[in-house]
C-alpha cells in the first residue's frame, strides 16, 4: 500500500470516528421517521389523486348516461314525427355515447383497482410508520437514560478523583499539624527544664542564675563549717586537706 493510500485510509478512519462521536442517534431516528412520513404523505396524495380521477369519470359517466337517455327519447319523438333521419342521427349519437360509457367503465375499473391497491399500500405503510415511531421513541428513551446514567457515572468518577485529592491534602494537613504540635510540646519541655530561655520574659534570667549560684555556694560553706566543727581538734587539718585534695585513687 502506498503512502497516499495509507494517509487516505487514516483520514477516513478519523473522519468516521469524528462523525460517530458527533452523531446523535435520536436525531437520526427522528430524521428517518420524517422521511417515512413524507413517503406516507406521497402515497396518500396518490390515493387522493386516483380517487379524484375516479370521481371525475363517474361524473362523466352520469352525464353520458343522461345524454344517451335524452337521445333515446329524441329518436322516439323523431319517429313519431315521421322523421326517420332525425331518429337515425339521434340513435347514432346515442351509440357513440354508449361507446364512451364502455370506455369510461373500463377506465373506472382500472382506477378503482389502482385506488384499492394504493389504499392497501397506504394502510400497510401507515402500520410500519406507527411501529417505527413506537420503536423510535423507545430507543430514544433508552438512549437518553443510558446517556444520563453515563453522565452520572462520569460525575461520580470526577467526584471520586476530587475527593481523593482532598483526602491527600487533609492527610498532609494532619501530618503537619501533628508535627507542629510535637514541636510545640518539645519546646515547652525545654523551657520547663531551663534548657531554653522563655521568650515571654517569665523564665529565669542571668541575674537570677548568679544569685542562685551564690546561694548554693553559701549553703556549701555552711555545711563545710558544720563538718569542721564536728571533727577532733588534731584531725581537722588532715580532714580539710583530704577534703581539698579529694580521695586517693
Amino acid at each position: 500500500m502506498s503512502l497516499s493510500s495509507r494517509l487516505a485510509m487514516i483520514f477516513k478512519a478519523k473522519a468516521s470516528r469524528a462523525m460517530d462521536k458527533a452523531e446523535d442517534p435520536r436525531e437520526v431516528l427522528d430524521y428517518s421517521y420524517d422521511k417515512q412520513l413524507q413517503m406516507l404523505q406521497q402515497v396518500r396524495r396518490g390515493v387522493a389523486d386516483v380517487a379524484t380521477s375516479r370521481k371525475r369519470l363517474e361524473l362523466q359517466a352520469q352525464q353520458l348516461n343522461a345524454a344517451a337517455d335524452k337521445l333515446q327519447q329524441q329518436a322516439a319523438q323523431a319517429m313519431s314525427a315521421n322523421r326517420e333521419d332525425l331518429a337515425r342521427e339521434a340513435l347514432t349519437r346515442r351509440a357513440a355515447a354508449q361507446q364512451q360509457l364502455t370506455e369510461l367503465a373500463s377506465q373506472h375499473a382500472a382506477l378503482r383497482a389502482q385506488e384499492e391497491k394504493l389504499t392497501l399500500a397506504s394502510g400497510r405503510l401507515q402500520a410500519k410508520v406507527d411501529a417505527f415511531r413506537t420503536r423510535k421513541e423507545t430507543m430514544k428513551a433508552t438512549y437518553s437514560a443510558a446517556e444520563a446514567q453515563t453522565k452520572i457515572g462520569e460525575a461520580f468518577s470526577g467526584l471520586s478523583e476530587e475527593m481523593g485529592d482532598v483526602g491527600l491534602a487533609m492527610q498532609r494537613a494532619e501530618d503537619k499539624t501533628a508535627q507542629m504540635q510535637a514541636r510545640a510540646g518539645a519546646i515547652d519541655e525545654l523551657l520547663a527544664s531551663g534548657a531554653l530561655e522563655d521568650a515571654s520574659g517569665t523564665g529565669r534570667d542571668d541575674i537570677q542564675g548568679e544569685l542562685d549560684r551564690i546561694s548554693s555556694s553559701s549553703t556549701v560553706e555552711l555545711e563545710l563549717a558544720k563538718l569542721k566543727s564536728a571533727l577532733p581538734p588534731g584531725a581537722a587539718p588532715a580532714a580539710i586537706e583530704h577534703t581539698e585534695k579529694g580521695p586517693q585513687q
